[in-house]
């Protein structure tokens, strides 16, 4: 499988998978730190009314960042499956799939970064 398929102007599918992972990561350790600091905050049951919603919310970004990365999994191994058939079947360059199925499957991970990057941005503002 070539991973150095160009999938939009100047993105190969493994420089897209490499910042999504690291993305992923560094937010997970920024969220990790937040909920850190703001554990030491509470005091009393009034802080924590005020802070546990916003540690909810960081959770949730989390959660959401990993339901990309698990979308985008779901993409390669559909990717590396069909791959495996057409050697198989003697065509390896087209992956088994044909031209529709190749769109559906690139425009899904273009939705999934597109939306992954919404996130990271609208999170980064309320920072």
């Amino acid at each position: 499988m070539d991973f150095n398929v160009e999938l939009f102007k100047g993105k190969t599918f493994s420089e897209l998978m490499k910042d999504i992972y690291s993305n992923s990561s560094k937010k997970d350790r920024q969220i990790n730190m937040l909920i850190g600091e703001l554990k030491s905050l509470i005091k009393n049951v009034g802080d924590a009314t005020v802070l546990v919603p916003l540690i909810k919310e960081y959770l949730e970004v989390s959660v959401k960042n990993d339901e990309h990365l698990v979308k985008l999994a779901a993409i390669v191994q559909r990717l590396v499956s069909s791959s495996t058939k057409s050697e198989n079947d003697g065509d390896p360059g087209n992956f088994g799939l044909t031209e529709e199925e190749k769109e559906a499957l690139l425009k899904e991970a273009e939705n999934s970064i597109i939306e992954l990057q919404k996130e990271q941005n609208a999170t980064t503002s309320r920072s």
